[in-house]
């Protein structure tokens, strides 16, 4: 018989201070109006200093600051993690994995390891597969971490550059990536009804062209080639794919997930979406062809906090959850619906959870 899970802690990090959009211009120079309005980011949080590149953080810094936050709200230790879990497009090495330095970070013992590479999607797949174990009675506690350092690999486009240098294509991915950690903590518990009520994950891009490429450093080409290269890392990102495309993976997370659930889509309440209040994607997801049925009949709020954090990537679903949780806006007695998705390689992700943590001052949310 397989056991209930709740969550029981959610926890954030974002490095050093907001960096502003105008900040961002000094360094890349500006984006054309109508392209800056459909990234819809004022603010993000860089682990890097913008002025020389050194970095003031790392990858598993942030896991480890996300993770304590979420043990602390759930009134637990390192002690009693016996399944950790990162989810992480940016690891800090090919090996070891970034989990495991998260593992000695935190000090957290003997216990299982899963790092899933991925991205906006990854922290999700990763709270469901947290969910089965859980459920199968294997472990008990379960800390998953989603984390983004994309900074590093902005850095080389814009240090040493003037401005007006940098080619448009590549000022977008400043504008719109962030840096920073989720977390929450997973326990299993037959106390009473509530908790994860299961996921759904899907990849539906066979055969069409990524998304987002993060090219270097990996298996691709021969190192002597790569070395050559003009820059070690190169991130692109085909924004007019993925203006057109996410839309439909949102929508298609959110129909599959209440299908897989058993869940009408009048009974969520809050729908975690890293972008789900930008313009281009309420738009897209009001024309005809994506204005599915389970959209449309959607009661609950849309959270998100893409204005203020960037692109997160891994981090964003759960970084917007520590944010709704904390400002009240996900409460005991709700249904959550969190959805992740990426352009990578068009993937997408959801869980849906009866809540039940009290908010962090111990009230309703």
């Amino acid at each position: 018989m397989s056991a209930g899970v709740r969550v029981v802690g959610v926890g954030s990090h974002l490095p050093g201070e907001p960096i502003s959009s105008a900040r961002v211009e000094e360094l890349v120079g500006p984006l054309p109006d109508e392209v800056a309005r459909d990234i819809c980011v004022e603010s993000r949080h860089w682990l890097i200093d913008p002025s020389t590149g050194e970095h003031l953080d790392s990858n598993s810094g942030m896991c480890e600051k996300a993770g304590r936050a979420a043990l602390r709200a759930a009134g637990l230790t390192a002690d009693d993690i016996d399944l950790l879990l990162v989810a992480t497009a940016t690891p800090e090495f090919p090996l070891p994995p970034t989990v495991n330095l998260v593992q000695d970070r935190l000090g957290a013992g003997r216990c299982a390891t899963i790092e899933l590479r991925s991205a906006g999607a990854g922290a999700v797949q990763a709270m469901e597969i947290a969910r089965l174990y859980l459920s199968t009675g294997a472990y008990r506690t379960a800390l998953v971490i989603g984390s983004e350092a994309s900074s590093p690999a902005l850095a080389p486009i814009f240090l040493g550059v003037p401005p007006q240098k940098v080619r448009i294509r590549e000022r977008i991915p400043a504008f719109m990536f962030g840096d920073g950690a989720g977390a929450v903590v997973l326990r299993r518990d037959d106390s009473g009804p509530g908790g994860l009520l299961g996921g759904a994950t899907s990849a539906v891009g066979p055969g069409r062209a990524p998304g987002i490429k993060v090219v270097g450093g990996g298996t691709h080409a021969p190192i002597h080639r790569q070395q050559a290269a003009k820059r070690l890392v190169t991130l692109t990102v085909d924004v007019v794919s993925a203006g057109a495309y996410a839309p439909a993976l949102v929508a298609a997370a959110i129909g599959e997930t209440l299908e897989r659930c058993g869940a009408a889509p009048e009974s969520v309440d809050v729908c975690v979406v890293p972008e789900g209040n930008a313009g281009w994607m309420r738009d897209a997801l009001a024309s005809a062809d994506l204005d599915r049925d389970e959209w449309r009949r959607l009661d609950g709020e849309f959270v998100d906090s893409l204005s203020r954090r960037g692109a997160l990537g891994c981090a964003g679903p759960l970084v917007c959850l520590d944010d709704g949780w904390r400002a009240g806006l996900v409460k005991p007695g709700q249904r959550v619906l969190l959805v992740g998705v990426e352009s990578s390689k068009w993937v997408h992700a959801g869980v849906l959870v009866d809540w039940t943590l009290a908010g962090p001052d111990g009230g309703a949310g």
